[in-house]
């Protein structure tokens, strides 16, 4: 059965001049039917460079609002809508607006994780990669990191400036605990432990690298150590693995499990293409806002 629904999305994807992206934390099934799997953002930038019309965003909401902020002249689908991000959902345009009235005149930067309208409001966007370049390359003493609190406070551990951060955070990253770290580490100790910096500052005290997914990827490709503690959505690991079949990945908690991430299904996925359905807009003039602090990112980091 599966292959029959594999078989299908492939011709629908050729049929549409269409492209399949699948975020690292999506069940293994879609990752392997993807065009692309990785980041959010590298999908969304690499997606706009190819000549595909459609484009089919395997992750949740923001996701693919930055597609389409990224490439306005493409359709870009979901295969469900109710595949939010918590952390994106605890901020909004209007609150923000109320805490620079307090703060001032200060950039904000926010991270790709939030609606395209609070992109829009930004002075520039980051990634969990760049994070650090991107506050460090501002010229103000001071600003505002929107809206994970533990990447903020991450970004303020490596840099002169003042970070005033939103109290944001993922519940996934924010849950795990030094405790289950310590337990895993001790139950591997030969293992390294990778952390995403949307884990608890205490979290990445005990990390041996602080990694976005794509870094981790990465990290574990270039290492000459052999095995690996995942500080990340457990979605990781099937990619971790794929990519380095001789080396070994353990879990850090059995609780690094983002079920938006895991809501789809290739028979979504195949519904989407069948009927072109679900349509990620962006209206243009938030669009053209919150690409300039795309944009702004990209030129300062190369990415």
């Amino acid at each position: 059965m599966t292959n029959t629904i594999t078989k299908e999305i492939r011709a629908l994807l050729s049929e549409r001049n269409a492209i399949l992206l699948a975020h690292n934390y999506q069940p293994a099934e879609i990752q392997d039917v993807a065009d692309l799997a990785g980041d959010s953002l590298e999908l969304s930038i690499l997606a706009g460079k190819t000549e595909a019309d459609v484009i089919v965003f395997c992750g949740v909401l923001f996701m693919a609002e930055t597609a389409a902020i990224v490439s306005p002249d493409k359709t870009v689908l979901m295969p469900r809508m109710d595949t939010g991000c918590p952390m994106a959902d605890m901020i909004t345009t209007e609150a923000l607006e109320a805490r620079l009235a307090r703060l001032g005149e200060i950039p904000v930067v926010t991270y790709v994780n939030s609606p395209a309208s609070v992109k829009a409001h930004s002075t520039i966007c980051c990634t969990s990669a760049n994070a650090v370049a991107v506050v460090n390359s501002l010229p103000e003493h001071e600003l505002l990191m929107t809206p994970d609190r533990n990447l903020s406070q991450y970004a303020a551990s490596k840099t002169s400036k003042k970070v005033n951060y939103w109290d944001g955070y993922c519940p996934i990253h924010d849950r795990l605990s030094a405790r289950e770290v310590m337990i895993a580490k001790a139950a591997h100790p030969e293992a390294l432990f990778m952390a995403h910096p949307e884990c608890r500052p205490e979290v990445l005290a005990l990390a041996d690298a602080v990694l976005s997914t794509s870094g981790m990827l990465n990290f574990a490709k270039g290492s000459e150590n052999q095995s690996f503690i995942v500080g990340t959505e457990e979605g990781l690991i099937y990619p971790l693995q794929k990519a380095n079949p001789h080396k070994l990945f353990y879990k850090v908690s059995d609780n690094m499990v983002c079920e938006d991430m895991k809501r789809t299904a290739l028979s979504d996925v195949l519904r989407a293409l069948r009927t072109m359905t679900y349509e990620v807009k962006v209206p243009e003039t938030v669009r053209k806002r919150a690409f300039r602090a795309v944009k702004r990112m990209q030129e300062i980091t190369g990415r």
